[in-house]
């Protein structure tokens, strides 16, 4: 670090987690986003709201410096996976009670659970913010195999699950066995290109570039692949238009609005990514400063 002085593990995990709970604040935050949770709207959700989002977060922010922490010491990649797994299923159980019962960040804490740890491993081996992908494919490796293709095996299925049985679509896991390719190889870059925007034109306009290309489970699994290449085809044509850059673009973001809520389509998956390209974002900045 190029200052003299000296940042504690505790420090560094809260600093590191903090730009996680900013992220996920910010992604509720934005507004028009087809489908999802706003300060606005409840989108196409008639069990939540913008409170119950905060509600959740608040409920989560302890873990999400447990997550960096344990990529903060020194022990594998496998056994930081392990961990971290166990320390989102009591996540979890919190989130639930705190919501009472309802599911706000089931896909956002795996994913931002496991670019937590990564980054604390990074920054405990003094890699630099390009390392983190590969260290994300490092403590996945091979969990789309081993979790994905055993299913029959078990008896209650998660939502993920039941679309991967029925579409093999891999979901979460293969995003993550990947390397999160949609963040790094898109939308981050997608973000800071588009840094000219206002914060809330700016995510937005980002929402609907990862809508473009992500294979939203969400969508999936209250609809179907043929509706979700729909929501593909349709972001494209947005971010053609200009996105958030025109009046064309707003215009038919909000329109996207209206007919997401009536015909019940949410890109959750899509929002998930949102968050976790902030916080990287975010991450990318403070390695860069203090490396």
């Amino acid at each position: 670090m190029k200052n003299k002085r000296i940042f504690t593990i505790n420090e560094i995990s809260m600093t590191i987690s903090s730009f996680a709970v900013q992220a996920m604040i910010y992604e509720v935050s934005c507004y028009p986003s087809p489908g999802l949770v706003s300060p606005i709207s409840s989108g196409a959700h008639k069990d939540m709201n913008f409170f119950t989002f905060v509600d959740s977060t608040s409920a989560l922010s302890k873990y999400l410096t447990l997550f960096v922490q344990e990529g903060l010491e020194d022990k594998s990649n496998e056994e930081i996976f392990n961990n971290i797994r166990k320390i989102g299923v009591e996540a979890e159980k919190d989130m639930f009670f705190k919501t009472g019962g309802v599911n706000t960040h089931k896909g956002m804490l795996f994913l931002m659970g496991v670019a937590c740890a990564a980054v604390g491993k990074a920054i405990y081996e003094e890699k630099d913010f390009k390392q983190v992908q590969s260290i994300i494919k490092e403590m996945t490796k091979g969990i789309v195999k081993s979790e994905l293709f055993t299913l029959k095996e078990k008896d209650k299925l998660s939502h993920g699950e039941k679309l991967f049985l029925k579409y093999k679509t891999e979901g979460v896991r293969g995003e993550v066995e990947r390397g999160m390719p949609t963040v790094f190889d898109f939308s981050l870059d997608f973000y800071k290109q588009n840094g000219d925007l206002s914060i809330n034109d700016r995510l937005v306009h980002t929402l609907i570039g990862i809508m473009q290309i992500c294979d939203d489970s969400t969508i999936i699994y209250r609809h179907s692949p043929k509706v979700l290449e729909e929501v593909k085809e349709k972001s494209r044509d947005i971010i053609k238009l200009g996105g958030m850059k025109t009046s064309d673009g707003r215009d038919s973001i909000n329109r996207l609005c209206e007919e997401f809520i009536k015909r019940n389509i949410s890109p959750g998956g899509s929002a998930d990514l949102l968050g976790v390209t902030v916080f990287l974002y975010l991450v990318e900045e403070y390695m860069n400063k203090y490396r």
